[in-house]
């Protein structure tokens, strides 16, 4: 045998190649070995050996890791901003931003989604540019208009909802869906007052969302805190019972409170009333529904709420836009300012014609009124939001061969981005989606990859043992 093959097969044996010693390594080897200082240094081979179970592990966790148990996020656990605004139509979410992220960031914004605007491609562009935006939606669900009011909702259409809820890649991880508006009101359900079948349909829409994803974070309709017992509307509280005596459960079926926290009488009251029919409506809702049996805590979204003003000088009975100014201050500072509250959203942004002009923020020359700009003066939070943060990788380019601090580093590989954040490059991007703690480095070729678009990316893992 030749000396330096018997050098050669023992030294190889340590990196675990099966070599026979009566043979030349060079006929099975066409790997080439550094001889320093009289030894063979076979490092190399070790870091290719860890890179390969690195790729392997890839593989097998792709095919074989199951998906983790998604549930909702406690909103209030994270910095939020408060600050939000009611819109009608999508082209105002610009002007939404400039008031709710002013001074802050990660307002809210409620919008209406109708069943005969469920338009998946539509409605996913509204979630991207709002993502854009730093706009955290609260979605309310509607059905048809009617002659003076709506459609009552169809047990038969859950399904589609269900699916076209589903089929949107939200911008955070909590998916806020308000199931319908003011069913205390006839106009609302189909000339109708049934807590009984509202109630119905909250249980059987709540339990088939999150049967698909438990991210829903389900509120109910917000309710006329104000409307009296009569033949087009029932009292609140009445109408709650009666959803109690119905389904004893109910509230189980919640995550967060629907309130209509209107200052009346007549859209004018003080910002420092109390009481049901005030600012402070969602206090006295939360007491009441204590009394008739709620046991777990309820976060709070003021979806609608705001002063009927005079459009600047119109004689029509309510009050000046400056005193309008001093009651949002006001009501902001003190019967808002709450713990319990995740979102307050005014009504409404821009709405040009009677009867809800009388509420816009936006006046008729495409300007604001004075409130609009004092609101965006007041200093807010930087929200926080958990968004969820997802990355497939298409291939692998090069694998991360070079170990750095307990980690194997200079990985290049094609990245999609399958969560809800936009990479812009800045900071590093954490998943385990993979069964490995992935981390991406901020140097994605490209900056600001969206949802859905893909990239080229350097990657590093946790160096294998």
């Amino acid at each position: 045998m030749n000396p330096h093959a018997r050098n050669e097969h023992t030294l190889l044996k340590r990196a675990c190649l099966p070599i026979p010693a009566s043979q030349r390594v060079a006929h099975y080897i066409k790997i080439k070995l550094s001889l320093v200082a009289g030894t063979i240094h076979v490092e190399y081979l070790n870091m290719l050996r860890k890179s390969l179970i690195i790729l392997l592990t890839f593989i097998f966790s792709i095919l074989f890791f199951p998906k983790q148990t998604k549930a909702i996020e406690n909103p209030l656990a994270a910095p939020n901003n408060l600050f939000g605004i009611h819109i009608l139509d999508e082209n105002d979410l610009e002007d939404a931003a400039n008031l709710v992220n002013s001074q802050g960031d990660w307002g809210y914004v409620t919008l209406v989604i109708r069943a005969d605007e469920r338009d998946t491609e539509r409605w996913q562009k509204v979630f991207d540019k709002m993502r854009r935006l730093h706009l955290i939606p609260i979605v309310r669900i509607a059905t048809k208009q009617l002659d003076g009011g709506w459609e009552k909702p169809n047990f038969d259409e859950i399904d589609g909802w269900v699916s076209f809820l589903n089929s949107l890649n939200w911008v955070i991880k909590n998916r806020y869906l308000v199931v319908g508006n003011e069913p205390n009101h006839s106009k609302e359900w189909g000339n109708q007052i049934s807590p009984e079948e509202y109630a119905d349909y909250l249980e059987t829409l709540s339990k088939k969302l999150k049967s698909r994803n438990q991210d829903f974070f389900i509120l109910p309709a917000g309710f006329d805190a104000s409307a009296p017992k009569s033949k087009e509307t029932m009292n609140e509280a009445e109408f709650l019972k009666k959803m109690v005596e119905h389904k004893s459960q109910i509230f189980e079926n919640l995550d967060g409170w629907t309130s209509h926290s209107y200052p009346n009488p007549n859209f004018s009251g003080s910002q420092d009333d109390v009481g049901r029919g005030t600012v402070l409506t969602f206090e006295w809702e939360l007491k009441f529904l204590k009394s008739i049996g709620l046991t777990k805590t309820l976060p709070v979204f003021i979806t609608e709420t705001g002063w009927a003003h005079d459009m600047d000088a119109k004689a029509n009975g309510y009050k000046d836009t400056e005193t309008i100014t001093n009651n949002l201050k006001g009501a902001l500072e003190l019967a808002w300012n709450d713990e319990r509250i995740v979102a307050v959203t005014p009504f409404i942004l821009n709405y040009q014609t009677p009867p809800f002009d009388i509420f816009s923020w936006k006046n008729k020359d495409g300007g604001f009124y004075e409130f609009y700009y004092e609101m965006q003066k007041l200093p807010k939070k930087q929200g926080k939001p958990v968004q969820i943060v997802s990355v497939d990788v298409l291939s692998i380019i090069f694998p991360p061969i070079f170990p750095n601090n307990g980690k194997m580093v200079g990985g290049i590989a094609l990245i999609k981005n399958k969560g809800q954040t936009i990479w812009t490059g800045n900071e590093k991007i954490r998943s385990r989606k993979f069964n490995l703690d992935i981390e991406l480095e901020p140097k994605v070729i490209f900056s600001d990859i969206e949802p859905g678009e893909t990239s080229i990316a350097v990657f590093s893992t946790v160096l294998a043992n």
